[in-house]
């Protein structure tokens, strides 16, 4: 099967510093960068999504504050990335303005996604995004950053970017064209893998063990990339970024490495619900509820009858029968004291009884999987 960028719904672009900053002037490629959001302006106008992860803001500002060539200390690289988000945003919104492209920067650290309640703000930030036709041009949050919250690679914040939002493609824009069988630098001989189905062991060593550009600082984090997005149901492609227009180009050679996992985004995020998820609590509902998620349809709270538990907003509940059977499970979009108060109630009555507006569904039918043998 032939993978392509032009087949993607929703795709999430990752860019290194080294492909976007001249690293000696601390200057931005802007012929480089304009060709690229050239790509980006294609595709958004075929009414795809496009979220963008770029490095570059460290690199950006240690040269304008004229830190010399050494190895950064945390503070250094805090105040550098400060100075140089901001010209990287401009920069990026200059480019997209060009096309009409509404431009929205997004900082993140690693416990926005590890910490339940905010990784689901940020989900529906993008979300929210996405929806108002803007490309969110995301980067690591590093002014607050410390060693031991850090995300550490862009590519990994990629990957749990694309997990978060559901995204069906990742590229990694690379200064290597692919995956190898060893460090082609090193091995003449070494051949690219076009597709790679399954990460075994084997697939694993080829990312290298040395700290060199292609292994702990390279490869071996875009293996890192590819784990989270296979067990996320989406696609992740390896590619050369340092010719222009490096995403068309993705489709016109052959040179390239694509990881392809055996379920979709939304078959993989049921399956982690269902099978890897520990239920806070149990929501139990009546037979109009019930026959409503059997047709595919979100849970409300006019169908609920008894909530039992203590859970936040974005906990995994257990869904129960009158008679105590689970027919599901799912991620509730409410705590358990503001779902008791909406028990029984309508989604117009919300915003009077809990002091906002709120979510009309107790748990979106996208965060909810039934059981084995409740489908009908």
């Amino acid at each position: 099967m032939r993978h392509s960028i032009s087949q993607s719904k929703r795709i999430v672009i990752k860019i290194g510093s080294s492909l976007l900053v001249d690293d000696n002037a601390g200057m931005i490629h802007h012929a480089w960068l304009n060709s690229l959001i050239e790509d980006i302006a294609f595709y958004f106008n075929q009414n795809q999504e496009v979220i963008i992860v770029s490095s570059g803001a460290i690199a950006i500002g240690r040269r304008h504050l004229k830190l010399k060539d050494h190895a950064l200390l945390l503070e250094e690289k805090q105040a550098a990335a400060a100075v140089g988000q901001i010209k990287l945003a401009h920069a990026y919104q200059e480019a997209l303005g060009k096309y009409d492209i509404s431009v929205a920067q997004v900082l993140l650290t690693l416990e926005d996604s590890e910490n339940r309640e905010r990784y689901l703000n940020a989900k529906n930030t993008l979300e929210t995004l996405l929806n108002l036709k803007v490309v969110p041009v995301i980067n690591e949050n590093d002014t607050v950053a410390t060693a031991e919250i850090r995300y550490g690679d862009n590519d990994r914040l990629a990957a749990r970017v694309a997990q978060m939002v559901s995204a069906d493609t990742l590229v990694l824009l690379s200064d290597i064209e692919g995956l190898y069988t060893a460090d082609p630098r090193k091995e003449p001989k070494a051949t690219l893998i076009p597709e790679v189905t399954q990460l075994t062991p084997e697939i694993i060593a080829m990312g290298g063990h040395s700290a060199t550009q292609y292994g702990s600082g390279g490869m071996i984090t875009k293996l890192a990339a590819a784990k989270i997005a296979l067990e996320s149901g989406c696609k992740m492609v390896i590619a050369a970024g340092k010719y222009l227009h490096p995403l068309k180009r993705i489709d016109q050679v052959k040179t390239k490495t694509w990881f392809v996992p055996q379920l979709t985004p939304k078959n993989a995020r049921k399956n982690w619900i269902a099978q890897h998820l520990k239920p806070k609590g149990t929501i139990t509902i009546d037979q109009g509820a019930y026959t409503a998620l059997k047709e595919g349809k979100s849970l409300l709270s006019v169908g609920v009858i008894q909530i039992q538990g203590e859970f936040h907003q974005g906990d995994p509940i257990s869904i129960l029968t009158e008679d105590h059977k689970e027919i599901a499970k799912g991620l509730i979009n409410y705590s358990a004291q503001d779902a008791k108060k909406i028990m029984r109630k309508k989604s117009n009555e919300f915003a009077n009884i809990l002091g906002y507006p709120g979510s009309d569904e107790i748990i979106h039918r996208d965060d909810l999987v039934l059981l084995a043998g409740e489908k009908t």
